[in-house]
């Protein structure tokens, strides 16, 4: 998918994470390449806390996909990270054969199928998380999330091989639906990664007094944030919703698909697209909240929109 969201980190940008930087050189010298991410996680937040530091408890085995390589972090994950990406109702789940070959296939799928995808993801995500509830929480766990203030890691649990977001729940797992959620999430952290470095939103812009679009599919789930979007929410989703109505037209013209894998496919996208023009129209009607570049982007992603 072309895009005015840049698909690669630019050298020696806040996020390159080979430039020269003393705390960053440090840890690569001593084979911490791991944590870097957890450097630039201290920076984004101003913090005092050495998230670096924590991070470097957890183990990580190495996914390599096509010559790209992921972390897939293990052990507990330390209270001060989980924290400050609310995943304090989650550990991390044991590594076994099984979730392996799924992740692998998933990654797999994604380089062979959905090239430009792939791409985004081997370029926006070093670490994975696979989480799941702790014992004793009573709630609906996530599908799959990422948090800006926490580049290049992705986290997803069990449900994301189950769960194509917001409605579509299939009984049997497939690694097409793994695959869409690290999409999804590789795309929401390339759009935070253009965000913070370039101005989007127009002088002022503040998510806290940012104009509200309602969200009518969102309705009945109760909470109201859910319920009414931020522009700059809005937006994130639009560029999601943009890949993956790609992806899942791409998968729903294959022919080796089950029948659940295709019915679900199929909902999703039904269900996608007119939300995402519904958005599109929404952002396009609040243009003076972005800035100039910000409505070349949005003009970029009319032209997406139009395509689908």
């Amino acid at each position: 998918m072309k895009t005015a969201i840049t698909p690669h980190v630019p050298a020696g940008s806040f996020f390159d994470l080979d430039r020269k930087d003393p705390d960053l050189t440090r840890l690569r010298e001593v084979g911490a390449d791991s944590v870097l991410p957890f450097v630039l996680m201290e920076r984004l937040l101003r913090s005092a806390t050495p998230y670096a530091e924590h991070a470097r408890s957890l183990r990580s085995d190495s996914v390599t996909v096509a010559g790209a390589r992921f972390d897939w972090f293990d052990a507990k994950l330390p209270g001060e990270i989980a924290q400050e990406i609310n995943l304090t109702d989650y550990d991390i789940v044991p590594h076994t054969d099984e979730r392996r070959e799924a992740l692998t296939r998933a990654l797999d799928h994604l380089s062979l199928v959905h090239p430009e995808g792939f791409e985004r993801v081997r370029e926006f995500v070093r670490g994975l998380l696979w989480v799941g509830l702790k014992p004793g929480v009573r709630a609906s766990s996530l599908t799959s999330s990422s948090d800006p203030a926490l580049p290049y890691v992705i986290v997803f649990s069990e449900k994301a091989r189950h769960h194509i977001p917001p409605n579509t729940v299939s009984e049997r797992p497939s690694h097409l639906f793994l695959a869409e959620n690290i999409l999804h999430e590789a795309t929401h952290q390339s759009v935070s990664f253009h965000v913070l470095q370039h101005q989007v939103f127009a002088d002022g812009y503040s998510s806290q007094t940012s104009p509200k679009i309602e969200i009518k599919w969102r309705a009945g789930q109760g909470e109201a944030r859910n319920q009414h979007w931020e522009l700059d929410r809005a937006f994130h989703a639009t560029c999601v919703y943009n890949q993956l109505l790609r992806f899942r037209q791409v998968e729903l013209a294959r022919d080796d698909l089950t029948a659940d894998e295709r019915a679900s496919l199929q909902t999703a996208h039904d269900e996608g697209l007119p939300a995402v023009r519904y958005l599109m129209r929404e952002l396009e009607l609040r243009g003076e909240h972005f800035s100039e570049h910000g409505r070349v982007l949005l003009a970029d992603l009319r032209h997406q929109t139009d395509q689908l």
